[in-house]
């Protein structure tokens, strides 16, 4: 019963997160849903478009990204695996540890020694909202799955400047902006889980 009930909750906070309460089909709380987590990664993939290969610049490894230290699942079957809580946790924990890489992500934007700066600041100044929005989302979700769930790990973030020459200000900016894309999928990839079993799809379709 008690198992239900969680489900229940779940299921209710989820529908909430993503439709405002508002009462409408399931296929298009799933489709909604579906859009909303979709939103990020595709935004970064704009950004992305702007920054060409790097060719022989030794670009800083993904385990550099200060968010490495968090143990996330490394995939959907690992995932799956993972209670809800814990799951919402790991998504609010990796969505607040880059409150600060985007402010100076946004900060060094404008300056940026790249042709396409301003296109880069209006997109960067576009993840800022779609984050904040998400996290909001998110602080409803937790408030409506109870304590257990509010659970947050902090991770700090280093860095203050992405450098004084032109290439290392690129490259760290390209550096950041790879990180963020693979926190990105993996906030994705949770939401995901957590409104297949919202809606009691099958671990296969999630």
């Amino acid at each position: 019963m008690a198992r239900r009930s969680q489900g229940t909750k779940l299921h209710l906070a989820v529908l909430c997160l993503v439709v405002s309460c508002h009462a409408i089909g399931l296929s298009d709380l799933m489709e909604r849903a579906s859009q909303r987590s979709d939103q990020l990664p595709h935004s970064l993939v704009h950004a992305d478009s702007h920054f060409p290969p790097m060719g022989r610049v030794m670009m800083p490894r993904p385990s550099m990204c200060h968010t490495s230290s968090l143990q996330t699942p490394k995939d959907k079957e690992q995932a799956l695996r993972v209670s809800e809580n814990e799951l919402i946790s790991l998504a609010r924990s990796l969505l607040l540890a880059w409150n600060d890489p985007l402010l100076l992500l946004s900060s060094e934007a404008p300056t940026l020694p790249h042709p396409s700066n301003g296109d880069i600041s209006s997109k960067i100044r576009e993840l800022q909202d779609y984050s904040k929005s998400l996290g909001d989302g998110l602080d409803i979700l937790v408030n409506k799955m109870g304590p257990s769930s509010q659970y947050i790990s902090s991770i700090p973030f280093k860095g203050g400047d992405l450098g004084n020459d032109k290439t290392s200000r690129l490259i760290n900016f390209h550096f950041l902006m790879s990180c963020f894309r693979r926190d990105s999928h993996k906030i994705d990839s949770f939401l995901k889980v957590l409104r297949c079993r919202a809606t009691k799809m099958r671990p296969e379709t999630c």
